[in-house]
């Protein structure tokens, strides 16, 4: 192979290997939202805060990495009394756990765009094995990841004490995501 091959080869691996570099999460176009029920009626929230990384080559999708971190503090029941409930130990234990995370283990390729991703839900400090479908659409200018994941809060230690009754509040949560990366 001569220099000029060579050099050719170089730059072109560079300005590929650098195209599908972990991208940070679009944190004001990504949304992570939960819906639990309390009485038997659903209730929804979200967090405000979302950030993290995706590391994505659609030409390698079992190779995808993800992390993704959410600030407690954030979460949002539309009442600002419930906002500071839900941050108390018995709940979030914000305080002595100021975030929650998604550390991605393994994910792997399925059909018509779906991959199926595991890894460590970790919140409240207690990090428990997940996996779940995530559906890909991509536009000119952004890669969208979405999907749900199914948890039990009591699994979590969410809602300790009298709150641990789920005749109140079920015990079933489901955590729907819509992660942007461009």
């Amino acid at each position: 192979m001569n220099i000029k091959t060579t050099l050719i080869l170089g730059c072109t691996l560079a300005v590929f290997s650098h195209a599908f570099a972990a991208a940070m999460i679009d944190a004001k176009k990504s949304t992570v939202t939960i819906t639990a029920k309390q009485m038997n009626v659903p209730m929804n929230a979200k967090f405000n805060k979302v950030s993290g990384t995706v590391d994505y080559n659609p030409g390698a999708p079992d190779a995808t990495k993800a992390t993704i971190d959410i600030d407690i503090a954030s979460f949002d029941l539309g009442d600002p009394d419930y906002n500071k409930e839900v941050l108390k130990k018995e709940w979030f234990n914000a305080a002595q756990f100021p975030k929650a995370s998604f550390i991605s283990t393994s994910i792997k390729s399925g059909a018509n765009g779906v991959l199926t991703a595991s890894g460590k839900l970790t919140i409240k400090g207690k990090a428990l094995d997940v996996t779940f479908p995530v559906k890909i659409n991509k536009d000119a200018t952004a890669t969208v990841f979405e999907g749900a994941i199914p948890i039990h809060r009591l699994a979590y230690n969410i809602g300790e004490g009298e709150w641990s009754d789920t005749g109140m509040v079920a015990d079933e949560v489901v955590i729907r995501f819509h992660v942007v990366i461009q």
